[in-house]
């Protein structure tokens, strides 16, 4: 199997907002409130994340949180792309607390990964409804940052 980067997409996203507990763990809400994506340089791949997009978050009793993301990028050239995302975040304890304060984290001090499907109706993009993408994901300067990779 072999990884080639696709894109960074950043989201700036409204705190979680809790749901209670079910019963696999405490729920959570995040809207996200826009943000941005770049492909790789030479590429033609770059625009905006649209206000409205949600991540669903369970939080397991060990404190990982499973992650259930929907969102829509668009082009500079106004082509839509539908983003469904799911994965988890697993940190010690005390690298959450960190996390939750707000605090700048390096990114191998906890695990961040999704596994990601993107699906659009722009012919010159066409190519992305038929692979599979995973992803780092990061904090940077308040906004979480995932790095794509599509799977070849």
């Amino acid at each position: 199997m072999q990884l080639r980067y696709l894109m960074t997409i950043v989201v700036h996203a409204a705190p979680p907002r809790s749901l209670g507990r079910f019963p696999l763990g405490e729920r959570k809400l995040t809207t996200f409130s826009g943000g941005s994506f770049a492909g790789a340089d030479g590429t033609d791949l770059s625009g905006t994340l649209a206000e409205g997009g949600v991540d669903w978050q369970t939080v397991r009793q060990d404190g990982s949180i499973e992650l259930r993301a929907h969102y829509l990028l668009t082009t500079d050239r106004d082509e839509s792309i539908e983003v469904l995302s799911e994965g988890l975040r697993i940190m010690s304890p005390a690298v959450a607390a960190r996390f939750a304060a707000g605090d700048p984290l390096d990114p191998d001090e906890y695990y961040f990964r999704t596994h990601i499907r993107l699906t659009t109706d722009a012919s010159r993009l066409a190519h992305l409804n038929d692979r599979i993408a995973v992803s780092t994901g990061e904090r940077l300067d308040g906004a979480v940052h995932i790095h794509v990779h599509e799977v070849l």
